[in-house]
């Protein structure tokens, strides 16, 4: 509620391709990470609530931010590790109806390009056999930035098709896993100007990084 009345003041949101998100059932609304506030804007442009993974580290700063979080479906991550609890518990989320909002290349880009992405997300939509939709924020930094200016930046947030990927009989679930992530950063590019498609800018995707 607090971002819908402070929005028109900082700046001007487009919000495309909502239609592409579904009504109900769970999924993964997978999007590009840059230096700008991303979960923030897309959390306001979908038309459903989404659930995010953070960082742990997030959750020491105090415990008002801790409970913040957690009122805003937040859970933490151990960046780096295999956090088994954690890709549990947004399996359970996406099984259970929810949308999990994810940043597939797990850091900021901090020219806004298309970094190599991880495989966490198309691995919960796998396991949780949810579809992934492919979501850009466009001018995100502008944000932090032109407020200085006295500007009110013109931001844009896309939704794209749906993509859903099941795991075939005898099929190597890793290789499933990074070959559905090239197609979600393809369908992410796809949202993207081409000069911030960045690994994916060519048809010939670049090969994901295991979770």
């Amino acid at each position: 509620m607090l971002v819908r009345l402070v929005q028109p003041l900082v700046c001007r949101v487009r919000i495309e391709g909502t239609a592409h998100v579904p009504a109900e059932g769970g999924g993964v609304v997978a999007c590009n990470h840059t230096l700008g506030v991303d979960w923030i804007l897309l959390g306001y442009a979908s038309p459903r609530e989404l659930y995010y993974m953070a960082k742990a580290e997030a959750f020491q700063i105090s415990r008002f931010t801790t409970w913040m979080m957690r009122a805003g479906g937040v859970f933490p991550v151990h960046r780096g590790k295999n956090d088994l609890i954690a890709l549990a518990n947004a399996i359970d989320l996406a099984r259970a109806g929810k949308l999990i909002g994810m940043f597939p290349e797990g850091t900021r880009s901090r020219d806004g390009a298309l970094r190599r992405a991880k495989t966490g997300a198309a691995r919960i939509a796998m396991e949780a056999d949810v579809p992934v939709i492919p979501a850009a924020v466009i001018n995100g930094p502008a944000l932090l930035t032109s407020w200085k200016r006295l500007r009110r930046p013109l931001i844009t947030v896309r939704f794209g098709p749906p993509l859903q990927r099941s795991l075939r009989a005898g099929e190597d679930a890793s290789h499933a896993a990074r070959e559905f992530t090239s197609a979600i950063m393809v369908g992410i590019a796809g949202l993207l100007p081409p000069e911030l498609r960045g690994e994916y800018g060519h048809t010939q995707a670049a090969p994901a990084e295991n979770a």
